[in-house]
């Protein structure tokens, strides 16, 4: 049973995320893999990419994996109990950012390996390039 994420996972994750953006034409895009306690794995920032893609992403896979659920699912509870969110993303010093565009990383059983933030385009599609990197990489999101 997988445990981890392994960095050949997580490389796998940002190509097949990076491809699937380029099929579907969007913008420059960046993609930080996290493991499952939150720290950096892997991170891509495609030519063009404006600033703060790194941070974006990464903000959103923190938040994913720090509180066990997508990034689109924590925007829904951001607005329907606003001031909880506002205060977790100061105790957590900016690092959560609770918008649609990271999925969490899962084993075969339902393990959390990580999570999967990009930045870049709009929220579903960030959230569908990181989906379709979780998949190439023969992993599972939720």
């Amino acid at each position: 049973m997988q445990k981890t994420l392994t960095l050949a996972q997580a490389q796998a994750i940002i190509e097949g995320a990076l491809a699937r953006s380029k099929v579907e034409k969007f913008k420059p895009m960046a993609i930080a893999v996290l493991d499952e306690s939150g720290n950096l794995k892997a991170f891509a920032r495609e030519d063009g990419a404006s600033m703060f893609r790194f941070e974006v992403a990464q903000a959103k896979a923190w938040g994913a994996v720090g509180m066990g659920a997508s990034s689109r699912t924590l925007a829904q509870r951001a607005k329907d109990n606003p001031n909880f969110f506002v205060s977790l993303a100061a105790t957590a010093s900016g690092k959560f950012l609770p918008q649609t565009g990271a999925v969490l990383i899962q084993s075969d059983t339902g393990l959390i390996l990580g999570a999967v933030g990009a930045s870049g385009g709009t929220g579903d599609e960030d959230e569908l390039i990181c989906m379709a990197g979780v998949e190439f990489a023969g992993l599972k999101y939720a």
